[in-house]
């Protein structure tokens, strides 16, 4: 491989043809190399990425699976995926050739991964090793699917961690308006809390609501998208997944207070956010109102599981309930399946009785 010395400034280049993903011939200039060896070394990464060559250094494949991943993905979740990739599996394995990282390799990366803290000097919950390994675990199941891996090391090492399900809190209706009339004083938080708690929506879907969202006519507020504060900027993107864009029916008070709401803060804007706060504002707000209210502290999407509650109750069906919150039934029924004890009373009485017929 030919690298050329700048005279002018002493800087090495490289220039070559190569032929692209079309089967066109292409020349490629690349300047700035302090070195010959260096300006060599980035001609080679950069053709055995475009031959898909797993003999690639880990971290030039890194940038393949950025470019075929990163289009397909929601922001907030590529970031997430590159925050782990950069800080948690590049140190490591980035200037080793992709097809010679043994699971062995991958143990032992798990055992340092697990000697690691975070910010406050606790160690990594086995929820985030989980996380981790598995975003490992993604890229080389990639290079297996797409560039010719023969076999993906992290899934013959095993995983680390494991997922740990967060307890599910829930306030009563009772502890509910506890803590709405403690939220009065300030009305965009009380109006806020109200969406969140009688409508079940998530916390990004409420704070991405427009006035042109609401029907008050039908009593109707569609959920078609979402609210997140990424790099500084606010960011709106579509629902978490597909069953989550749905138009959920308000009861009648809540369509009667919301059209309060929009005539005190809105005459323009139609497209404007209604709450345009932070969820770090929420978070606040939900510390200051449980403390008023004398009512244990829960988190915000605490609520949504508060309302689905609260709906169980009112003998509503998983099926009704999930078109409702935009889950799947079969996700309400596993998740919840515990606040559902007159169902499985009914069906012991049903085959009490079937038996005693016989």
């Amino acid at each position: 491989m030919a690298a050329f010395k700048n005279k002018a400034n002493g800087t090495w280049y490289v220039q070559f043809r190569y032929t692209d993903w079309k089967g066109e011939r292409q020349q490629k200039l690349k300047r700035g190399f302090a070195t010959k060896k260096e300006a060599q070394t980035w001609e080679r990464e950069f053709l055995m990425q475009k031959q898909a060559d797993v003999n690639m250094t880990f971290e030039s494949f890194a940038q393949l699976y950025e470019k075929d991943m990163k289009p397909k993905l929601k922001l907030n979740t590529w970031l997430t995926k590159e925050s782990i990739i950069q800080k948690k599996i590049l140190p490591y394995f980035g200037k080793r050739k992709l097809s010679e990282i043994t699971a062995k390799d991958v143990m032992d990366w798990q055992n340092a991964i697990r000697e690691l803290t975070d910010a406050k000097g606790k160690p990594y919950s086995p929820t985030y090793l989980k996380t981790v390994h598995n975003q490992l675990s993604a890229l080389f199941n990639h290079a297996v699917r797409y560039y010719g891996l023969q076999v993906n090391p992290a899934a013959k090492a095993g995983n680390m961690g494991v997922e740990e399900r967060r307890e599910m809190l829930f306030w009563t209706k009772d502890e509910y308006l506890k803590f709405a009339d403690a939220m009065m004083d300030k009305p965009l938080s009380y109006y806020a809390f109200e969406m969140l708690y009688w409508c079940g929506i998530r916390e990004g879907e409420l704070l991405a609501l427009t006035p042109t969202d609401f029907d008050f006519e039908a009593g109707t507020v569609s959920i078609s998208k979402s609210y997140q504060r990424l790099k500084g900027k606010d960011v709106i993107t579509t629902p978490k997944t597909k069953k989550s864009n749905r138009v959920i029916k308000m009861p009648k008070f809540l369509c009667g207070e919301m059209e309060d709401y929009l005539k005190m803060f809105y005459s323009t804007g139609a497209n404007e956010r209604i709450f345009s706060v932070s969820k770090h504002y929420l978070h606040h707000e939900m510390d200051r109102g449980a403390k008023a209210a004398g009512v244990k502290r829960i988190r915000i999407h605490d609520l949504r599981h508060s309302h689905i509650s609260l709906l169980i109750d009112m003998g509503f069906t998983a099926l009704a309930i999930a078109d409702r919150v935009g889950h799947e039934s079969i996700d309400i029924t596993y998740r919840y399946a515990h606040l559902f004890p007159t169902r499985q009373t009914e069906m012991a009485d049903k085959l009490d009785f079937e038996r005693m017929g016989t």
